[in-house]
């Protein structure tokens, strides 16, 4: 079926000027999880940019063929219940990346997901050296094959209860202890907000660390539009003008009738 035929990408639709590129755009794959993959490939090259986020190495055979970044890669993490806190996985994880490390960089990718696990009762501190440990583990590869880890900031609050890494004075103070370029953070907007808001002036007093962004509406999830609280046109001049050279995703699931236009729009309020 085609795209103008499936409702993805009427004919001829696209962004009314092309993208400043001052900021690079991604989609989150999951938000259009029916969409098959190469379909989802053709629209948002239609819309103007090209790259997905959180595509494992099934899809990447479609993304190459269509000439889509994968963005940030996924795959080998247990889930997100199930990570670097816990000492009691570190030897699954640890075999897992090693062998995702090769694949991502087989591949010419640069980013890999992973999350620190639920707390599970144990202390931060705690949880913050068991994840170091664990890290280390595989920090030395991940240099080596010029891969960089990316741990995910969620929200504990609304939607993942008990996850650990869900502030980011977190985040940064492991980011710290390993001390490497070849691990950064996920500054998902939406969890933070949620979590302890202040999101401009956190971006810049942290951005060192904050290596990727994603996006969604507060309250919801959903649409990043003028119906929720956060101002991500001036959110995004704020990334830009820390120097930021990552992409920034859109992970709002739509509710709109039209996904494709909430996309088009998302992406549209976030170049700036």
């Amino acid at each position: 079926m085609g795209l103008a035929a499936s409702g993805l990408v009427p004919a001829g639709d696209s962004l009314a000027q092309p993208l400043k590129s001052n900021l690079k755009h991604s989609v989150a794959r999951w938000t259009f999880g029916q969409t098959p993959i190469a379909e989802l490939c053709r629209t948002v090259k239609q819309i103007g940019f090209s790259a997905i986020d959180l595509v494992g190495p099934d899809d990447w055979p479609a993304l190459k063929a269509h000439d889509v970044h994968s963005s940030m890669c996924n795959g080998a993490e247990l889930g997100l219940e199930q990570g670097f806190a816990d000492t009691r996985f570190h030897d699954a994880l640890v075999a897992r990346y090693t062998r995702h490390i090769d694949l991502v960089a087989d591949a010419g990718y640069r980013n890999l997901i992973c999350f620190s696990g639920n707390r599970g009762g144990m202390d931060p501190a705690e949880g913050l050296a068991n994840s170091a440990a664990g890290l280390k583990r595989i920090l030395g590869h991940a240099e080596k094959r010029g891969v960089r880890l990316v741990m995910e900031l969620l929200n504990s609050r609304v939607d993942h209860p008990d996850y650990l890494c869900d502030r980011s004075a977190w985040g940064v103070e492991l980011c710290e202890t390993l001390g490497s370029d070849h691990f950064g953070l996920l500054y998902d907007i939406y969890h933070m907000q949620i979590m302890e808001g202040d999101i401009i002036a956190t971006i810049r007093r942290n951005h060192r660390w904050f290596v990727h962004y994603h996006t969604a509406g507060v309250p919801g999830r959903h649409e990043i539009g003028e119906d929720q609280e956060l101002n991500y046109p001036a959110i995004c001049r704020a990334i830009r003008d820390t120097g930021f050279d990552g992409f920034i995703a859109q992970e709002f699931m739509p509710s709109a009738p039209d996904p494709v236009a909430s996309l088009r729009e998302a992406v549209r309020l976030c170049d700036v």
